[in-house]
Parts: C-alpha cells; sequence; structure tokens
C-alpha cells in the first residue's frame, strides 16, 4: 500500500494541474490580496496641502470686534484649521494666501483645496481624489460641530461653555476589537475565504484521481486496472495520496499567510490544522465524485468544478467581503451547506472570535460533509466494471 501512495504521488507531482491550481494559484492570489489591501490600514497618507482665504474685514468691522472681543467666524474657523495641522496625524497643512495666489497654486497643483472665510466658509477644490475627500470631511465636521453649538445655544444658553468645552476635548476613545478581545482586521476575511477555496481546489486533484482509476479513459488507467493489483487498494491508495498531497498544499499557503505576509493568523495553529484537514477532503472526495461521473466528457467536468467551487467561494466573500453576512441575515441555512463558508467561518472562530462552541460546531459539519462526499466517491469508483480492457 505504502509503494502504492508513493507512486501515486509522483505521478500527481508530474502533472502541470495538480501543482498549479491547488498550490501555486492560491499562493499568487494571496500574494496579490496582500499587495492590493493587506496592509491598507497601516498606509501613510500624504499631508494634504490646502490654502485659507482670509475674510476682508473693512476697517470699521475690525474695530467693532476688538472692542467686543468677538472673533468673526474665519477666525474661528482657522483655529479649527490650526487644532487639526497640530494633532499627531499631521492631516493637513495650512498656508494663508490672498485669493490670486490660491487659485494659481490650485492650478500648479501645489495644494488640493482653498478654503473661503469671507462669509460663508466653503471651499473650492481642483480634482476628486482621497485629499479633496479629506478636506471636505474637515468642512463637514467643521459645519456639524457649529450646528450642534448652535442648538445647544438655543435649548440650553447655560450649558453652551460646557458644550464648548466637552467638544474641543474629542478623542476618538472607540477600538475595534472582537468579543474574544482581539483586534480585527477587516481584510482578514478575504484570506480566510481563499483558503476555503484553496480547500475546494482540491477538486482539480480529485479528477486527476479519479481518470487514473478509470479503465476507459486513460491507458494508464487500463494498465493499472489489468495487474493483478485489488481495485479496492488502487482507490484507497489514489485517495489518500490525494489527501495528503492536497493537504500539505494548503498548509504552504496558510504558513505562507501567517509567517510571510503576517496576517491575523495567531490563533491555534493544530486548530486550523483540523479544519485544513476537513475542507482538503471534501474538495478532493468532490472531484473524485465529479471525475467519476463517465457520461459527461473531462470539459464538462472541469467547468463543472470550477462553477462549484467559484459559487462557494463568491458566497463565502472572496469577492465581496459583506457576501457572507448577506447571506447570513437572509439565507442562513446556506451558510451551513456552503463547505467554503464553513471553512471561513471556523478561521473567525480560531482566530478572531475565540468562540470554542461555534468552531467545534464548524468542524462537526465539514466532517459530516466530508463523510458523505468521500462515501460517495468511494461507492462511485468502487462500482465501476468493465467488460473488456
Amino acid at each position: 500500500m505504502f509503494h502504492l501512495i508513493k507512486y501515486s504521488i509522483r505521478v500527481k507531482l508530474r502533472n502541470f494541474e495538480t501543482i498549479f491550481w491547488p498550490l501555486v494559484f492560491p499562493l499568487l492570489m494571496a500574494t496579490l490580496f496582500y499587495f492590493a489591501f493587506g496592509r491598507i490600514e497601516e498606509a501613510d497618507f500624504e499631508t494634504v496641502r490646502t490654502a485659507v482665504v482670509m475674510e476682508k474685514d473693512s476697517s470699521d468691522k475690525l474695530q467693532e470686534n476688538l472692542e467686543n472681543m468677538v472673533k468673526s467666524e474665519g477666525e474661528i474657523f482657522r483655529e479649527f484649521l490650526t487644532e487639526i495641522e497640530e494633532s499627531e496625524e499631521h492631516l493637513i497643512q495650512t498656508e494663508e494666501m490672498t485669493e490670486k495666489e490660491a487659485e494659481a497654486a490650485l492650478r500648479r497643483k501645489d495644494i488640493s483645496g482653498i478654503f473661503y472665510t469671507d462669509g460663508e466658509i466653503r471651499l473650492t477644490v481642483g480634482a476628486n481624489g482621497i485629499p479633496e475627500s479629506i478636506l471636505q470631511s474637515l468642512l463637514e465636521s467643521y459645519e456639524n460641530g457649529k450646528q450642534t453649538l448652535l442648538t445647544v445655544r438655543e435649548a440650553r444658553p447655560k450649558g453652551m461653555w460646557a458644550a464648548m468645552e466637552q467638544m474641543s476635548k474629542y478623542e476618538s476613545l472607540v477600538e475595534q476589537v472582537s468579543l474574544g478581545g482581539r483586534t480585527t482586521n477587516g481584510n482578514a476575511q478575504f484570506f480566510y475565504a481563499l483558503i476555503a477555496m484553496a480547500c475546494l481546489y482540491g477538486t482539480f486533484i480529485g479528477l486527476g484521481s479519479a481518470l487514473w482509476l478509470q479503465a476507459d479513459l486513460m491507458p494508464l488507467a487500463a494498465r493499472r486496472c489489468a495487474t493483478p493489483t485489488s481495485k479496492l487498494a488502487l482507490i484507497l491508495s489514489e485517495m489518500c495520496s490525494s489527501f495528503f498531497l492536497h493537504f500539505i498544499n494548503v498548509m504552504i499557503l496558510v504558513l505562507y499567510i501567517r509567517y510571510v505576509l503576517g496576517q491575523e493568523f495567531a490563533g491555534s495553529l493544530p486548530e486550523m490544522m483540523l479544519v485544513v484537514l476537513a475542507g482538503c477532503i471534501i474538495g478532493v472526495s468532490m472531484g473524485i465524485f465529479i471525475g467519476s461521473i463517465s457520461k459527461f466528457g473531462e470539459g464538462v467536468k472541469v467547468a463543472l468544478m470550477l462553477g462549484i467551487s467559484m459559487s462557494c467561494s463568491f458566497f463565502a466573500g472572496l469577492m465581496n467581503g459583506d457576501m457572507k453576512n448577506v447571506v447570513e441575515q437572509h439565507i442562513p441555512i446556506l451558510n451551513r451547506l456552503n463547505p467554503a463558508a464553513v471553512v471561513a467561518d471556523a478561521f473567525y472562530c480560531i482566530n478572531v472570535y475565540d468562540d470554542r462552541s461555534r468552531y467545534f460546531r464548524s468542524l462537526m459539519i465539514l466532517s459530516v460533509m466530508a463523510a458523505v462526499l468521500l462515501a460517495a466517491s468511494f461507492v462511485k469508483i468502487r462500482r465501476e466494471r468493465y467488460d473488456s480492457l
């Protein structure tokens, strides 16, 4: 038996599809995910440069403001921008200019926008992008704060100073964490769904195993079936070699994401190995079962495998991070029947949720799916009979 397994592994390693789709392609996808958004939360945005055109006070208005010690709205807004500029984030860099100087700088793209403070506070930008969106958000934040103070003044004048003091001391005190106390990364779900897709890509290895066991499809299979070796031994050796090889493929992907790309895979590695093993058995068994349907051609079988695996991966959140939650809200049973969604959810439980009951439920579902597909594929191949070779 060991000799048959070793021989089967050597044959599979010489097959391009056995190496590329279950191993190389997921590694390439993981690398692309990493460069696309794997470190987006650590991105270092450049400081946005902007000009401020101060209001043109007449001498009478200026004298009135000095006598009454009243700040104009333009001065208040300038102080607001100064506080933003001197914050730790260094989000913006402001410079006071005349209107002509500011417009010329905007045309040269030396600045991203112009704040006008003569009368109503307004913003002019020269393009659409992240810097311009930041400036627009700052203006909206100022207007919202201004409206809040006006509302407080009308409703409770005595609480005006307390409201101003509270708003001036505002800071973000919210940190996104999971129920288990671990900081969550919204992009980790794509890597979990990618691992689920890699597990289902074991269908390519399973298809090869099914073809190499059907004497009417391949000359190699015909020679193997003509040997004295029992068919049971051939089937078991093909299954064991396929499971072992694909398990190694997916574990290489998990270790690559965890240690090379540095993603949030800080959970228990043995628990992840159990999930990967169940997912690999499902993928390979699915490929063997589809490959043993002899009435379809190889091209149709490949298309069927791709359609099933990619559909499951799509609903697990591989292409759209919100898809899994949408399915959970409207058709929760689909997430229980979708092996890719169950694998992704199990990885969430290990690395984020720290929910043991949910993890064991996912593992139990995967085990039942794996057992059913394994039994179905075994029976299907075992029943094949040939009148002549």
